[in-house]
Protein backbone atom coordinates (compact mmCIF):
# COMPACT_ATOMS: atom_id res chain seq x y z
CA UNK A 1 0.00 0.00 0.00
CA UNK A 2 0.68 3.57 -0.67
CA UNK A 3 1.41 5.64 2.08
CA UNK A 4 1.98 9.60 2.00
CA UNK A 5 3.32 11.89 5.05
CA UNK A 6 2.28 15.59 5.41
CA UNK A 7 5.23 17.90 5.70
CA UNK A 8 4.82 21.41 7.28
CA UNK A 9 7.83 24.47 8.04
CA UNK A 10 7.90 23.34 11.49
CA UNK A 11 6.91 19.11 11.64
CA UNK A 12 9.36 17.23 13.86
CA UNK A 13 7.93 14.14 13.76
CA UNK A 14 7.29 13.72 10.14
CA UNK A 15 10.40 10.97 9.99
CA UNK A 16 9.20 8.98 12.87
CA UNK A 17 6.10 8.46 11.57
CA UNK A 18 7.60 7.93 8.61
CA UNK A 19 9.59 4.76 9.72
CA UNK A 20 7.21 3.88 11.98
CA UNK A 21 5.31 3.33 8.98
CA UNK A 22 8.10 2.01 6.55
CA UNK A 23 8.77 -1.09 9.57
CA UNK A 24 4.90 -2.16 9.00
CA UNK A 25 4.52 -1.88 5.29
CA UNK A 26 8.12 -2.33 4.28
CA UNK A 27 7.90 0.32 1.56
CA UNK A 28 9.07 3.93 2.68
CA UNK A 29 6.01 6.36 2.41
CA UNK A 30 6.02 9.33 0.04
CA UNK A 31 6.93 12.72 1.90
CA UNK A 32 4.56 14.85 0.54
CA UNK A 33 4.97 19.11 0.99
CA UNK A 34 2.65 21.29 2.18
CA UNK A 35 2.75 23.69 -0.80
CA UNK A 36 2.04 20.59 -3.03
CA UNK A 37 -1.79 20.90 -4.13
CA UNK A 38 -2.09 17.01 -5.35
CA UNK A 39 -1.93 13.63 -3.49
CA UNK A 40 0.17 11.17 -4.75
CA UNK A 41 -1.82 9.39 -7.28
CA UNK A 42 -2.79 5.81 -5.16
CA UNK A 43 -2.16 6.68 -2.11
CA UNK A 44 -4.10 4.72 0.71
CA UNK A 45 -3.11 6.56 3.71
CA UNK A 46 -2.44 9.94 4.70
CA UNK A 47 -0.62 10.75 7.92
CA UNK A 48 -0.17 14.11 9.43
CA UNK A 49 2.12 14.37 11.33
CA UNK A 50 3.23 16.07 15.02
CA UNK A 51 5.71 19.42 15.66
CA UNK A 52 4.67 23.37 15.66
CA UNK A 53 3.77 23.93 11.96
CA UNK A 54 4.35 27.49 10.91
CA UNK A 55 5.65 27.88 14.51
CA UNK A 56 1.89 27.48 15.91
CA UNK A 57 1.03 31.24 14.99
CA UNK A 58 -2.36 32.07 15.41
CA UNK A 59 -3.68 28.68 16.86
CA UNK A 60 -1.58 25.73 16.86
CA UNK A 61 -2.43 23.79 13.23
CA UNK A 62 -4.57 26.79 12.10
CA UNK A 63 -2.23 27.86 9.08
CA UNK A 64 -1.16 24.63 8.19
CA UNK A 65 -5.12 23.65 7.77
CA UNK A 66 -5.25 26.21 4.78
CA UNK A 67 -2.38 24.97 2.94
CA UNK A 68 -2.92 24.01 -0.61
CA UNK A 69 -2.04 19.95 0.75
CA UNK A 70 -4.55 20.36 3.30
CA UNK A 71 -7.13 20.93 0.97
CA UNK A 72 -6.13 17.93 -1.19
CA UNK A 73 -6.35 15.71 2.07
CA UNK A 74 -9.73 17.24 2.94
CA UNK A 75 -11.49 16.65 -0.32
CA UNK A 76 -9.80 12.93 -0.11
CA UNK A 77 -10.94 12.09 3.27
CA UNK A 78 -14.61 13.14 2.07
CA UNK A 79 -14.21 10.24 -0.29
CA UNK A 80 -13.08 7.81 2.17
CA UNK A 81 -9.15 7.94 2.44
CA UNK A 82 -8.48 7.37 5.44
CA UNK A 83 -6.41 10.16 7.39
CA UNK A 84 -4.24 9.72 10.68
CA UNK A 85 -3.36 12.67 12.47
CA UNK A 86 -0.95 12.39 15.61
CA UNK A 87 -0.37 15.28 18.21
CA UNK A 88 0.11 18.51 16.26
CA UNK A 89 -1.95 16.76 13.02
CA UNK A 90 -4.98 16.17 15.28
CA UNK A 91 -4.85 20.00 15.66
CA UNK A 92 -4.40 20.63 12.21
CA UNK A 93 -7.62 18.16 11.83
CA UNK A 94 -9.62 19.68 13.57
CA UNK A 95 -9.17 23.09 12.25
CA UNK A 96 -9.13 21.90 8.89
CA UNK A 97 -12.92 20.85 9.86
CA UNK A 98 -12.21 17.12 9.56
CA UNK A 99 -13.16 16.93 13.23
CA UNK A 100 -15.11 17.91 16.30
CA UNK A 101 -13.77 19.65 18.83
CA UNK A 102 -10.41 22.05 19.41
CA UNK A 103 -7.03 21.14 21.39
CA UNK A 104 -6.40 24.31 23.88
CA UNK A 105 -3.39 24.70 26.10
CA UNK A 106 -3.16 22.33 28.89
CA UNK A 107 -4.72 22.25 32.15
CA UNK A 108 -1.65 24.20 34.07
CA UNK A 109 -0.15 25.48 31.61
CA UNK A 110 2.78 22.93 31.35
CA UNK A 111 4.60 21.57 28.44
CA UNK A 112 3.72 17.67 29.07
CA UNK A 113 6.43 15.28 27.80
CA UNK A 114 6.11 11.38 29.12
CA UNK A 115 4.72 8.28 28.66
CA UNK A 116 0.86 7.95 29.38
CA UNK A 117 -1.61 5.18 29.96
CA UNK A 118 -4.21 5.22 27.33
CA UNK A 119 -7.47 3.06 27.52
CA UNK A 120 -8.92 1.94 24.35
CA UNK A 121 -12.29 2.96 24.40
CA UNK A 122 -13.45 1.65 20.84
CA UNK A 123 -11.63 -1.31 19.33
CA UNK A 124 -14.20 -1.20 16.55
CA UNK A 125 -12.98 1.26 14.47
CA UNK A 126 -10.06 1.05 11.41
CA UNK A 127 -7.55 2.67 13.21
CA UNK A 128 -8.11 0.61 17.05
CA UNK A 129 -8.83 -2.95 15.02
CA UNK A 130 -5.14 -3.96 16.96
CA UNK A 131 -6.17 -3.40 20.17
CA UNK A 132 -9.15 -4.61 22.18
CA UNK A 133 -12.21 -2.34 24.10
CA UNK A 134 -10.89 -1.18 27.57
CA UNK A 135 -6.73 -2.60 27.25
CA UNK A 136 -4.92 0.10 28.65
CA UNK A 137 -1.64 0.50 26.11
CA UNK A 138 1.41 3.12 27.44
CA UNK A 139 2.41 5.53 24.42
CA UNK A 140 4.31 8.71 24.83
CA UNK A 141 3.22 12.66 24.52
CA UNK A 142 4.69 15.63 23.79
CA UNK A 143 2.74 18.55 23.63
CA UNK A 144 2.01 21.97 25.66
CA UNK A 145 -1.73 22.20 23.48
CA UNK A 146 -3.50 18.89 23.81
CA UNK A 147 -6.04 19.87 25.82
CA UNK A 148 -9.35 18.99 24.11
CA UNK A 149 -12.51 20.72 24.30
CA UNK A 150 -16.05 20.77 22.77
CA UNK A 151 -19.24 21.76 23.74
CA UNK A 152 -21.49 19.03 25.58
CA UNK A 153 -23.49 18.35 22.91
CA UNK A 154 -21.07 17.29 20.72
CA UNK A 155 -19.00 15.60 23.46
CA UNK A 156 -22.19 13.36 24.04
CA UNK A 157 -22.50 12.56 20.24
CA UNK A 158 -19.05 11.34 20.13
CA UNK A 159 -19.51 8.90 23.02
CA UNK A 160 -23.25 8.31 21.94
CA UNK A 161 -21.75 7.16 18.49
CA UNK A 162 -18.50 5.29 19.47
CA UNK A 163 -16.25 7.74 18.13
CA UNK A 164 -13.63 7.80 21.25
CA UNK A 165 -10.81 5.53 20.32
CA UNK A 166 -8.65 7.06 22.96
CA UNK A 167 -8.93 8.00 26.78
CA UNK A 168 -6.15 9.22 28.96
CA UNK A 169 -5.97 6.78 31.95
CA UNK A 170 -4.20 8.98 34.39
CA UNK A 171 -4.57 12.60 34.40
CA UNK A 172 -2.59 14.39 31.43
CA UNK A 173 -3.80 17.77 30.06
CA UNK A 174 -7.38 18.60 31.42
CA UNK A 175 -8.93 16.76 28.60
CA UNK A 176 -13.12 16.77 28.45
CA UNK A 177 -13.83 13.30 29.61
CA UNK A 178 -10.33 11.83 29.49
CA UNK A 179 -10.64 12.04 25.47
CA UNK A 180 -7.06 11.92 23.94
CA UNK A 181 -8.24 10.45 20.39
CA UNK A 182 -11.65 10.57 18.07
CA UNK A 183 -12.50 9.51 14.63
CA UNK A 184 -14.65 10.99 12.21
CA UNK A 185 -18.43 10.48 11.84
CA UNK A 186 -17.63 8.10 8.72
CA UNK A 187 -14.37 6.55 10.83
CA UNK A 188 -11.77 6.97 8.05
CA UNK A 189 -9.88 10.01 10.45
CA UNK A 190 -8.08 9.84 13.16
CA UNK A 191 -7.13 12.50 15.42
CA UNK A 192 -4.93 11.87 18.55
CA UNK A 193 -2.74 13.90 20.93
CA UNK A 194 -0.19 10.76 21.73
CA UNK A 195 2.24 9.53 19.62
CA UNK A 196 1.80 6.09 18.60
CA UNK A 197 4.99 6.57 16.38
CA UNK A 198 7.41 6.40 18.96
CA UNK A 199 6.12 3.19 20.37
CA UNK A 200 7.09 1.57 17.20
CA UNK A 201 10.27 -1.15 18.36
CA UNK A 202 11.14 -2.82 21.67
CA UNK A 203 14.38 -0.63 21.82
CA UNK A 204 11.52 2.50 22.31
CA UNK A 205 10.38 0.90 25.58
CA UNK A 206 7.58 -0.78 24.22
CA UNK A 207 5.78 -1.39 21.12
CA UNK A 208 2.15 -0.78 22.07
CA UNK A 209 2.02 2.21 19.43
CA UNK A 210 2.95 -0.47 16.52
CA UNK A 211 -0.48 -2.25 16.70
CA UNK A 212 -2.46 0.69 15.80
CA UNK A 213 -0.49 0.68 12.56
CA UNK A 214 -0.69 -3.12 11.86
CA UNK A 215 -4.58 -2.84 12.58
CA UNK A 216 -4.90 -0.21 10.49
CA UNK A 217 -2.84 -0.92 7.82
CA UNK A 218 -4.82 -4.45 8.21
CA UNK A 219 -8.07 -3.14 8.29
CA UNK A 220 -7.43 -1.11 4.86
CA UNK A 221 -5.76 -3.54 2.79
Amino acid sequence: MKTAVIVFPGSNCDRDLAVALESVTGAKPMMVWHGDSELPEGVGLVAVPGGFSYGDYLRSGAIAARSPIMRAVVDAAGKGLPVLGVCNGFQVLTEAGLLPGALMRNEGLNFVCRDVALTIDNADTAFTSGYQSGETIRVPVAHHDGNYVADPDTLDRLEGEGRVAFRYAEPVNGSARAIAGIVSAAGNVLGMMPHPERKVEAAHGGADGRRLFEGLLGAIA
